[in-house]
């Protein structure tokens, strides 16, 4: 076994391209998953790779390199539409795996517990993915494709998540159930990005459940509905029915079960939209 620490994105491109490698940044998921006797194949650390690293504003939105930190997420001042991410980011294990573990990391991994997944797919992200004949750029939704799959190429890797930019009167939140408070694998989890008009009036809204199916997925009927609505409709607490979660798919095992699931993500999903909500009409 090799340990390959390239310093730029065309060094780790020609490794891949040359060897049978398994790509490491945070390795909080790839070590505990090892196998008796170590590692198989040569490891790639692109840890070292400057271009990979931190948050930028650009002309569309904003930035995040493949290795950043869910701790520098935490840390950078952000605007409040990244609230939900960044109380995910609080969630994703200790301290120190938050000061390893990187956000692409999270997405590559293709847990449908993935903490990140569901704020970023209220944020519209878009998943850049780099390769020696160039670079494409897809949408989050269709980066994941199943259970620890995703839509990269042989040869490819994940250099960059892209946010557009948002309105400045849009808030968000992320709930979390889990079998205690810290430290534990979600039994489901919404995050919600809510745009607010005049007279708290929801202009643009956006609910992402994880944990409740192979891929976390949006409620498009959910959104459709609370769209033009006051803020006040979010009190209701029979705001979310079962249809609004017919895409849902959850299973039963150890963490809870299905029925169990889609019970709690009702509220959770009110809950994640209120607290986004209110946030924004507390600024007004």
């Amino acid at each position: 076994m090799n340990y390959l620490a390239p310093t730029t994105i065309a060094e780790a491109l020609d490794h891949l391209d040359r060897r049978d490698v398994a790509i490491v940044a945070g390795g909080t998921d790839f070590y505990p998953a090892m196998k008796e006797g170590g590692p198989s194949r040569d490891l790639l650390d692109l840890t070292r790779i400057e271009d990979l690293k931190g948050i930028s504003r650009t002309p569309a939105g904003w930035r995040i390199g493949a290795t950043t930190r869910w701790s520098e997420i935490v840390a950078e001042p952000l605007p409040t539409m990244f609230d939900g991410l960044k109380a995910a980011a609080r969630e994703v294990g200790s301290i120190q795996i938050q000061n390893s573990g990187t956000i692409a990391g999270n997405l590559c991994n293709a847990s449908p517990a993935a903490d990140g997944v569901p704020p970023l797919l209220t944020l519209n992200a878009m998943v850049e993915i780099s390769a020696r004949s160039g670079t494409r750029t897809i949408a989050l939704s269709d980066f994941i494709t199943g259970v620890r799959k995703t839509a990269l190429a042989p040869g490819e890797l994940v250099s960059a998540i892209h946010i557009p930019a948002l309105p400045e009167s849009t808030f968000a939140a992320f709930e979390k159930l889990g079998s205690r408070r810290y430290l534990v694998i979600s039994i489901a989890m919404v995050a919600a990005c809510v745009t607010l008009g005049k007279g708290d009036v929801i202009e643009t809204v956006r609910v992402a459940v994880g944990a409740c199916s192979p891929v976390a997925r949006r409620l498009p009927a959910l959104e459709d509905e609370l769209k033009g609505s006051s803020v006040q409709i979010l009190k209701n607490p029979e705001l979310v029915t079962a249809t609004h979660l017919e895409s849902l798919n959850p299973i039963d095992d150890v963490r809870g079960s299905a029925t169990y699931r889609v019970e709690v993500v009702a509220e959770l999903c009110r809950r994640a939209l209120l607290a986004a909500a209110t946030e924004g009409s507390r600024d007004e």
